[in-house]
């Protein structure tokens, strides 16, 4: 892949206060990338499958998935759990990003095949920096296999 595609970066966040201070923390990187945020597992998997509410989108998989682990209707393991079933979401880089600190989580997270682990920062600089530097590394940094 010559020409970086620029591919949407999915944030899947249930607190809307910490969704909108990612969003912020993407922007302030100059991302061209297009964010998109939903609020749970079950309306993550309808975006990657392009169904109900995303039905129209444009097709392709995101540059990165930022994935919090603690949310209602579907939580984020489950969701990753799909991910790495599916031969189509397989490789589709996906960085949990929680507030949890128990090594359950952590360890499990791993075992499924998150890409990264961070620890949302309580401190709103902190996170505000961590977010920023994830995004510039998965959407214009990472190279990814191409899309099959």
């Amino acid at each position: 892949m010559n020409k970086k595609e620029l591919r949407t970066i999915l944030l899947v966040e249930d607190s809307l206060a910490d969704a909108e201070m990612a969003r912020d923390a993407l922007a302030a990187a100059h991302l061209a990338n297009p964010v998109v945020h939903v609020e749970d597992g079950v309306e993550c998997l309808d975006y990657l499958y392009a169904r109900g509410s995303w039905a129209a989108r444009a097709p392709g998989n995101p540059a990165v998935v930022l994935l919090d682990i603690k949310m209602p209707r579907m939580n984020g393991l489950d969701v990753l759990t799909r991910m790495r079933q599916d031969e189509r979401l397989r490789r589709v880089p996906v960085v949990i990003l929680s507030s949890s600190r128990e090594d359950v989580d952590l360890a499990r997270s791993w075992d499924l095949g998150a890409n990264a682990y961070v620890i949302k920062p309580v401190d709103a600089d902190q996170f505000f920096n961590a977010v920023r530097t994830l995004g510039q590394f998965w959407a214009v940094l990472n190279e990814a296999p191409e899309q099959g």
